[in-house]
Parts: C-alpha cells; structure tokens; sequence
C-alpha cells in the first residue's frame, strides 16, 4: 500500500479544508512546485493534486500550477477538480499529468465519463467517490445526491474501471480516523482498487487500511503537513517495528 501526499491548491496556494469546509482553511505554503518536490524528495511515489477552486467553479483553475508541477517531478501526478469536460481531460493529460480523478460527471454525466474511459482506459481514469454518509457529493462537495457510492462504483466497475478514490468527507482534514467499514464495503461491492482518502492520521491508521482486502494507497494530508506522519520507503511500517 502506498501513502500518497495531497497537494489542494486554492488561490495558487497549499491548503487544507476542514471537512470541504472553504471558511475552514489552513494555508500551508505559497509555492505549490516546492511543495511538489518537497514531497518527491522525501520519498513520495505518487502525488494527488486538487484544483480547489476548479472542483467549485466547474472547469479548471489551477491548470497552469498543475502542469508546472508535473513537469516539475519525476513521480507521477494524479489531478482532480474541475474536470468535467474532455477538452480539459486531455489538456491535463497533455501537460503530463498521469491520470486524472473524475467525479461530478461520472454521477451527472455518465456518457462523458464512459467516453473519458474509452478513450484514455481505466490506468488514466480514476473514479473520485467523495460521500457524506455513504451519499455520493458532487461540485467540490457542495451538492449531496442520493446516489450510494457503492453503487456508482459497481456501475462503472462493469464498464471497465479498476480504480476509485473514496474520500469520508466528514472525516476530512479532521485527523479522526478512516472510515473502515465504508472503504470496505466498497471494495468488496465494486471489486475496484481502492485508495482511501479522510481522517488518516497515524500509523496505526495506515495499518488498518493495509489489512482491508482491495485498499492499495492512502491520500494523506492535513497528518503530513503537521508531521503526524512521515514520508519514506516504508517509513510508516518502519516505526510501528521500532515501537514495538
């Protein structure tokens, strides 16, 4: 399992939000590409990049800083937020992003979402699950449906997706913990990879998640910027050993 830092962009900055929260925001930083390779260096094998302002506005804001990022780094970039029609996939994709998060129009425009898949297959398009009680949440969260995650997942899943990112947003930059039954309960229902995303804040979190059949990465925030949590090859197995 791979623990993968974020990078939320607002305004050209690193933040955090508390649970989507924008009047809940801690700013970490005005450099986005040093924080980028900050994060390289320390160990990162994937970074996950979200257009805050994009997921909002519904079209991408921050495609400038994404790309700069990209080109910055010799890891892969995962992006997300405002990513809602093919023209703007393929520009992210063209400026070297590795693959893209899609979440809104899987839920309001499936055909959309299908054609991305078909066109780009399922390694560069990743499902994004954001949910509030197990209810999938669209524009930058601001909208709850009443749509289940679960099912939206075995949807796509039947069309050929292998990957979904589920973020509790309740648990979201709080540092509580995961929501373990929900993240397994969509593995075993979608039988997609899943990275898990929310509340992830220790080690003991991250070995939780590791035991649950289907979770392949945490996306890890709010607990990295703090140094809850650190970053490295196997960094985080390597001090559960040592406290023992």
């Amino acid at each position: 399992m791979i623990v993968i830092p974020a990078i939320d962009l607002r305004g050209g900055r690193c933040v955090r939000l508390v649970q989507g929260d924008f009047a809940r925001e801690t700013v970490y930083g005005d450099n986005p590409v040093a924080m980028a390779r900050h994060w390289e260096a320390s160990g990162a094998s994937l970074l996950h990049v979200v257009d805050l302002d994009g997921a909002r506005e519904g079209r991408p804001a921050q495609a400038a800083t994404v790309a700069a990022i990209a080109a910055a780094l010799t890891i892969p970039v995962e992006a997300s937020g405002g990513l809602r029609a093919l023209d703007d996939i393929a520009a992210a994709l063209d400026a070297g992003v590795a693959r893209v998060v899609l979440g809104t129009i899987a839920l309001e425009d499936r055909a959309l979402f299908r054609a991305a898949l078909d066109r780009w297959g399922p390694e560069r398009i990743v499902l994004g699950l954001d949910a509030r009680d197990g209810l999938v949440a669209t524009r930058g969260w601001l909208e709850t449906t009443a749509t289940r995650a679960t099912d939206l997942a075995r949807d796509f899943a039947a069309l050929g997706l292998r990957r979904a990112i589920y973020t509790d947003i309740a648990r979201d930059g709080t540092l509580s913990q995961p929501n373990y039954t929900a993240l397994r309960e969509l593995a075993a229902a979608s039988g997609l990879a899943v990275i898990a995303s929310g509340g992830i804040a220790t080690r003991e979190h991250l070995a939780a998640l590791a035991a649950i059949p289907g979770v392949e990465g945490a996306i890890v925030g709010t607990a990295l910027y703090t140094g809850d949590l650190l970053l490295g090859p196997d960094e985080w197995e390597r001090r559960a050993t040592n406290d023992e």
